[in-house]
């Protein structure tokens, strides 16, 4: 297993080096939800990107909301790669303190991993030759595994044995990001 995946990791290596890559940001981050990631060209239609979010705020009406998320996905492009319509199959993960929606303003605060695994849906607009808008949503699974914990005293409310768990089918990520593309070694 462990010789598949470096030479997973070999041609995805050689597959970057050798491909038009793009960096992005999610302008969210001007209110302290930064997203960043990268996009590499696999093929004509194809690109594999990792994005990554995350939640700074410390704490919310006296509750914690730190979210990290991380998504590495495979994007389909109906036209060519970075340009127009897109579908992508992503697995991710996020770790969080925060308080669920239906606990704001109460004592109690949940912290946790979760897996998630689903589909996005975008659209990449070409600005020009370097930049362009990209905006999607996506969603799918969300297995979570959390504790929950009292503001007050900290400690647990819940006595779960390890760990409580909770599965949902919802959207969990979306936005615009501003993409600049880079140059590659196959570009004239």
């Amino acid at each position: 297993m462990r010789k598949l995946g470096f030479l997973f990791v070999l041609i995805l290596s050689y597959s970057f080096v050798q491909s038009q890559t793009a960096v992005k940001g999610n302008v969210s981050a001007l209110l302290g939800f930064p997203q960043i990631g990268a996009e590499f060209t696999l093929g004509k239609k194809t690109t594999f990107q990792v994005d990554a979010f995350a939640s700074l705020w410390k704490s919310i009406n006296g509750g914690p909301q730190e979210v990290y998320m991380v998504f590495p996905e495979l994007r389909y492009y109906t036209r060519k790669s970075m340009d127009g319509l897109y579908f992508g199959l992503h697995i991710g993960g996020s770790k969080y303190k925060f308080q669920k929606w239906n606990y704001i303003n109460t004592d109690f605060y949940q912290e946790g991993y979760s897996v998630m695994y689903g589909g996005t849906v975008g659209y990449q607009v070409k600005i020009n030759d370097r930049f362009s808008l990209d905006a999607f949503l996506g969603g799918g699974s969300q297995q979570g595994f959390y504790k929950g914990y009292l503001l007050s005293t900290g400690e647990a409310y819940e006595h779960a044995r390890n760990y409580n768990k909770s599965g949902e089918w919802l959207p969990y990520r979306g936005g615009i990001m501003i993409v600049y593309k880079l140059g590659s070694k196959n570009e004239k």
